[in-house]
C-alpha cells in the first residue's frame, strides 16, 4: 500500500509540473526573467567572494560554509540545485500567501486553477443570441471551455417585473439580461439565488432582487449597458451580457391567426403573444427601425461561433434578429453559425412545430442563410417530462430545409428536466460541431454517439 502510494503522490507531482511548464500560462518567461536577475546578483556576489579570497585570510568557518573542502565542479552543481529548489519552493509559498485573500475556497490546487483559467482565455469566441431560460443554458455550458463568451440579449419584455420597471422608470427591459449576468458568475449557486430572488409580498411584490440591482446600478451609471457591465465586475463574470439594443421604446407586436376569427388579430406585447392561442403568423418591432447596439454588432463580427438559441422562437429569438443591424452582422461575419432548436414547443408559440417548422419561421422573417448547421434533440425520455411536455421532433431529413444546412442530432435533455436543454451535453455538441466544421466533415452527422 506504501508503495501505491509513493507511485500515486509521484505521479500527481510530475503531472504538477507538467501543468506548470504548460505552453500559454505566462509564467515560464517570468521564471527565466527571474532566474536571469538571480544569475546577475549572484555572479556579483561571486565577484565580491572570489575578490575576498584572494586578499584576505578568511577564517576557518567561512571557508566550511562556502564547501571550500569539495572540489570545485561539486559545488557548482550542489549550489545550482539546493538554490533551483529553494527559489522554486519560495515562489510556490509566496503565490500562496499572496492570492490567499483573492482565491474562494476550493478543493483545486493554484495551478489547476491557473492551467483552467489559462485555457479558458484561449478558447473560442462565442456569442451567444437569444433570450428566456434557453440562453442561460448555453452559457451554463459553455463558461467552462472559454472566457470569450458573450450573450445578446432581447430587452423587449415587458411582462412581469420587467415590464413593471419599463413602464415606470422608462428602461431598458434588465430581466434576460439580469438571468444571463447570473448564468455567467463563478459562484452561480449562490448569484442565481440572489439575483432570481423574487419579493412575495409588500410593495415590492412580483419584483425580483436581480432586476432591482440592475436598475439601481443603471441609474448610477446612467445607462443599461453599463450597469450590466458593473454588475458583471462586482460577480466577477467570464463573459460579457449585452443587450442587443438600448432604445427603450422597443415593442414586440405579433399577427396571429385566431381559430374561428376572419383574418389575423394584431397582439402588442411579448408577454401577451401567447395568450390568444392562435397560429403566429409574423411578428415585427415598433418603431420599425431599431438599431443594434454597437458593442452587439463588433462581437458577432469578431466571434468564431454564433449561437441562435436555444428560447422561445417568437419572443426570445426573433426579436434580436429582428433589430437592424444583428443579422446583417451575423451574414458578414465568419463564423461558423449553429441555430439550436428547442427540445420543446411552447404553449401559444409553436405547437405541434417540428424542428423544420421552426428553421422555416425563421426564414420567413429574416431570410436563409444566417445560420450554417441546426443542432436539435433526439433525446424524448418520458421519466420526469409530465403530460404537459411535447417534444420538437426533427421529421424526415428530406424535407427541404435540410437541404440547405447541415443537421446534428444528439441527446441534449436535461436529466430532471427533460423539456429543457443539459448545459454540459448542449457545450460538447455544440463544441463538437465547431470543431468537426473545421476539420470539413461531411454533413448530417449524428453526434449522439459522443455522449
Amino acid at each position: 500500500m506504501s508503495l501505491f502510494r509513493h507511485k500515486t503522490s509521484v505521479r500527481r507531482s510530475w503531472n504538477v509540473l507538467i501543468k506548470w511548464l504548460t505552453p500559454g500560462l505566462r509564467i515560464k518567461r517570468w521564471l527565466v526573467v527571474l532566474l536571469f536577475g538571480i544569475t546577475l546578483l549572484a555572479l556579483g556576489m561571486a565577484q565580491i567572494i572570489v575578490s575576498a579570497y584572494g586578499t584576505s585570510d578568511l577564517p576557518a568557518l567561512v571557508s566550511i560554509i562556502t564547501l571550500r573542502f569539495l572540489p570545485g565542479w561539486a559545488r557548482v552543481v550542489l549550489s545550482a540545485v539546493l538554490g533551483s529548489a529553494a527559489i522554486a519552493l519560495a515562489l510556490v509559498q509566496l503565490s500562496r500567501s499572496f492570492l490567499a485573500p483573492f482565491v474562494l475556497q476550493s478543493r483545486e490546487s493554484l495551478i489547476d486553477r491557473v492551467y483552467m483559467h489559462s485555457r479558458r482565455q484561449r478558447g473560442l469566441k462565442i456569442v451567444a443570441i437569444g433570450g428566456g431560460t434557453g440562453l442561460p443554458s448555453v452559457l451554463r455550458g459553455l463558461k467552462s471551455h472559454t472566457t470569450n463568451l458573450t450573450a445578446i440579449v432581447t430587452v423587449a419584455d415587458d411582462g412581469g417585473s420587467s415590464g413593471r420597471l419599463r413602464r415606470e422608470l422608462g428602461i431598458l427591459a434588465p430581466g434576460d439580461l439580469r438571468s444571463n449576468v447570473a448564468a455567467l458568475a463563478n459562484d452561480e449557486s449562490l448569484m442565481t439565488q440572489l439575483f432570481q430572488y423574487r419579493f412575495a409580498d409588500g410593495g415590492l411584490e412580483g419584483h425580483s432582487f436581480g432586476n432591482l440591482f440592475l436598475t439601481a446600478m443603471a441609474d448610477i451609471t446612467g445607462s443599461m449597458d453599463k450597469a450590466v457591465a458593473e454588475t458583471g465586475r462586482v460577480l466577477a463574470i467570464d463573459g460579457r451580457v449585452l443587450p442587443a439594443t438600448l432604445q427603450q421604446d422597443v415593442t414586440l407586436v405579433a399577427e396571429v391567426q385566431i381559430p374561428g376569427e376572419q383574418g389575423l388579430r394584431r397582439v402588442t406585447g411579448e408577454s401577451q403573444i401567447p395568450v390568444p392561442g392562435g397560429r403566429i403568423e409574423r411578428v415585427f418591432l415598433h418603431p420599425d427601425q431599431v438599431r443594434a447596439y454597437p458593442e452587439a454588432v463588433r462581437a458577432i463580427l469578431g466571434a468564431n461561433c454564433i449561437v441562435i438559441g436555444p428560447g422561445s422562437l417568437y419572443t426570445s429569438i426573433l426579436p434580436n434578429l429582428l433589430v437592424s443591424g444583428i443579422t446583417e452582422a451575423i451574414r458578414a461575419s465568419s463564423a461558423y453559425t449553429i441555430y439550436v432548436c428547442n427540445v420543446a414547443t411552447q404553449q401559444g408559440e409553436t405547437e405541434g412545430f417540428t424542428v423544420a417548422d421552426h428553421v422555416a419561421a425563421l426564414e420567413a422573417h429574416v431570410g436563409r442563410g444566417v445560420f450554417d448547421a441546426i443542432l436539435a434533440n433526439n433525446s424524448y425520455p418520458s421519466r420526469n417530462a409530465g403530460d404537459s411536455t411535447h417534444y420538437v421532433l426533427p421529421g424526415p431529413e428530406s424535407q427541404a430545409v435540410y437541404q440547405r444546412y447541415e443537421l446534428v442530432l444528439a441527446d441534449l435533455t436535461d436529466e430532471e428536466r427533460p423539456w429543457r436543454h443539459d448545459p454540459v451535453k448542449l457545450a460538447g455538441a455544440l463544441l463538437a460541431m465547431v470543431q468537426d466544421a473545421t476539420q470539413a466533415v461531411p454533413v448530417h452527422v449524428d453526434a449522439a454517439a459522443s455522449f
